[in-house]
């Protein structure tokens, strides 16, 4: 069965858009569960596999520093692809990210997504706003 591609990217809120990549899926309609998981278990695969200085990611591991090339673990180990999965459907439900697929909001993790060569996915982080 032939895959079907997606092609993601970071936002932020300012506008600024990283080149992105792509996914690949056995299926033309997924959830964003399922577009977050994959994401996730493709950006730790690629880590533990290279261990670069910094990994960049949907959410910061625990025990990691925020940096301005991405998060730097304080101490080098490989990274759990599932606790970094939970992390993420979790700040997704408390609004740490969001997702606009074509330029529509995703609202829930439930909702489905069509694939096709055309669809572009664009997560966008929130800061935290300073002292607030």
């Amino acid at each position: 069965m032939p895959s079907v591609q997606i092609h993601v990217c970071d936002e932020t809120v300012g506008g600024d858009r990283s080149p992105g990549f792509t996914l690949d899926f056995l299926n033309e309609r997924i959830t964003v569960r399922e577009l977050i998981r994959e994401r996730v278990y493709q950006e730790v695969r690629e880590y533990n596999a290279q261990s670069p200085t910094y990994l960049r990611s949907l959410v910061q591991p625990t025990d990691a520093e925020a940096t301005l090339n991405g998060y730097r673990l304080r101490k080098a180990r490989k990274i759990d692809w599932e606790e970094q999965y939970r992390l993420a459907l979790d700040a997704f439900t408390r609004n740490g990210f969001f997702m606009l697929v074509d330029d529509r909001q995703a609202e829930s993790l439930d909702d489905e997504i069509l694939v096709t060569p055309q669809t572009i996915v664009s997560f966008v982080k929130l800061t935290p706003l300073v002292g607030g």
